[in-house]
């Protein structure tokens, strides 16, 4: 598999976008796959990778707390942010091809693969905490022993979304120098940005610039 491309530039000030609609296009959504490379790469340490999958709901504040204490295992919390890049890099991959229409990396599936059958292997049932009894729920064995454990619910969730119908529904954001993804579930199918705030304004004033200069 080709290797996960590095960014040209951090950006530990901006905030994390939840508009994919799926846990794991929003880990793709981390980075600006722009033209020029990935831009404002916004996993710049494990601290962030964990605020990431806090906004995301992948973990309880709990489960946070027990991961941040990481910080004090600095290999393995390194590790563990490679390893988020480099599931965002293979799920990139696959939600492109599916968005464009093309061929499936078969390099890229089995990864995603290999990424779903070791997130599996620690999903269990276990009872529900509080006052109500003979309640279970699923959970994630051991996750606050290891430091990647904020991925697997990232790969469980990819792989559902693309063996869903709405992998059909997988769309690339239609601004120039953006690369976000998202999952169109409009009424009518025509969504065309990640956020019509951001990238629908800057485009229709980027083509009303370009009306007004070729009218000029």
């Amino acid at each position: 598999m080709p290797s996960a491309p590095e960014a040209r530039t951090f950006a530990a000030d901006l905030p994390f976008k939840f508009v994919g609609g799926d846990a794991a296009i929003d880990l793709v959504n981390t980075v600006d796959w722009t033209a020029n490379g990935l831009v404002d790469d916004r996993l710049t340490n494990y601290e962030r990778l964990i605020e990431w999958a806090s906004g995301a709901e992948l973990v309880t504040p709990r489960l946070g707390q027990a991961l941040m204490m990481g910080r004090a295992r600095p290999k393995g919390a390194r590790q563990a942010l490679a390893k988020a890049v480099a599931l965002r890099w293979t799920l990139r991959r696959l939600f492109v091809a599916i968005a464009h229409g093309e061929p499936i990396p078969p390099d890229a599936l089995a990864e995603l693969n290999a990424a779903v059958t070791r997130a599996m292997v620690r999903l269990e049932l276990a009872p529900v905490r509080g006052p109500s009894t003979g309640t279970l729920r699923w959970s994630w064995a051991e996750a606050g022993e290891h430091l990647d454990s904020m991925l697997w619910p990232v790969a469980r969730s990819a792989a559902d979304l693309l063996a869903s119908d709405d992998a059909t529904r997988i769309r690339e954001c239609g601004a120039a120098d953006c690369g976000w993804q998202y999952v169109d579930r409009s009424r009518n199918g025509l969504r065309r940005w990640c956020q019509m705030a951001v990238c629908g304004t800057r485009e229709k004033s980027r083509r009303r610039a370009e009306r007004n200069a070729a009218a000029g």
